[in-house]
């Protein structure tokens, strides 16, 4: 704001200047001598002006490059001095701002530098603008959204609102679209018997079915590790991952919004006793693989058939899923790739060896 009321000050100082203390450069003139007009740029009306006034032409051109420079120097200085009051955010690679809340302040202050920012903001050509808002500051939330912030998503402490203030399309991406969920055949080899449960709560209670182990994958846990914890917390049996066997994706099957992204998991057992989850499990107990299949839930669902006919054949030995392949990020974070590893193993190993050979 400050910055604006000074460059228009200088602005007219400059009009006025060109104006009204010397004669106008690019007027239509007369041609000394002549009864011909010729518009003069600078150098043209320097020549072209008797030697006793080219002095004056001079002063003229070089006034108003002063005044330019002055105007410059004065915008830089302004911009500089004004970043005490604007909010100073970490910007990103897409031409974005984020900025956290971090101090307490009125809806009025909040406001008043929050405006300030946006108009600094679109002079560097940001896009879009993020505010992190603690959830001890929740009073400005109000204040934001009167400025054109809308909400994008919301953590137990903090909400996260955004703007786009570019005069180009929106192209802020959508909050998170899924959840990951697991499901858990864990197979004693012994007695040839599967980990089923019964629930106390959610979508199968009171149904009487007996179901794999399931449970939803934190925010930063690789699937395989997971599916583990799940179960052990679930049935007290720990176990260890083998591999992905199947997955399903179902649309509007979180908060009647989200996605969902279900793996279905092969485990093997490191213990056998079962303690379960008093506060989420009804019973927990080994059951034959085939009980298990021939349940009338797992019959007549067909989603359902598929993936206990899958379990079936894991249990046979007559089926290969995604196994873990674990590589290195280039900034030396371990991932985890789920695939067939032999064949990883192999189309790797081949490609090194061709590599080697040239």
């Amino acid at each position: 704001m400050m910055v604006d009321s000074y460059l228009q000050v200088l602005n007219r100082n400059v009009h006025f200047c060109n104006t009204f203390l010397y004669p106008a450069l690019g007027q239509e003139k007369k041609v000394p001598g002549t009864n011909q007009s010729k518009v003069y740029s600078s150098p043209s009306l320097y020549k072209g002006r008797p030697s006793s006034q080219r002095h004056f032409d001079s002063i003229r051109s070089s006034r108003s490059d002063y005044l330019e420079h002055i105007r410059l120097n004065r915008r830089r200085e302004l911009i500089k001095m004004d970043t005490s009051k604007i909010f100073q955010g970490e910007s990103d690679n897409y031409d974005g701002v984020t900025v956290t809340i971090t101090e307490a302040m009125d809806a009025a202050d909040f406001t008043e530098k929050l405006r300030a920012s946006l108009s600094h903001w679109r002079q560097e050509g940001k896009r879009g603008i993020w505010i992190n808002l603690p959830i001890l500051f929740a009073n400005l939330v109000e204040a934001a959204v009167s400025e054109g912030f809308r909400y994008h998503h919301a953590e137990p402490d903090y909400l996260m609102l955004v703007s786009w203030i570019a005069n180009t399309p929106d192209t802020i991406p959508a909050n998170a679209s899924h959840v990951v969920g697991v499901g858990a055949l864990v197979l004693n080899k012994n007695t040839g018997e599967v980990l089923v449960v019964q629930e106390k709560s959610g979508y199968f209670r009171n149904k009487n079915v007996w179901k794999l182990p399931t449970g939803v994958v934190n925010e930063g846990e690789d699937i395989c590790h997971g599916v583990a914890r799940e179960v052990e917390e679930e049935t007290g049996i720990v176990a260890d991952f083998v591999e992905v066997l199947s997955f399903r994706q179902s649309h509007k099957a979180f908060l009647n919004k989200k996605s969902d992204l279900f793996f279905l998991c092969a485990l093997t057992p490191r213990s056998y006793e079962i303690i379960e989850q008093k506060s989420e499990i009804l019973e927990a107990k080994w059951m034959p693989i085939k009980e298990y299949v021939d349940q009338p839930w797992n019959q007549n669902k067909e989603m359902f058939k598929y993936m206990a006919n899958i379990c079936q054949k894991k249990c046979e030995e007559d089926y290969v899923g995604f196994s873990t392949v674990e590589s290195t990020t280039g900034t030396g974070k371990k991932r985890f790739v789920y695939c067939n590893a032999d064949h990883a193993m192999s189309l790797n190993a081949a490609r090194d060896q061709a590599s080697s050979s040239h």
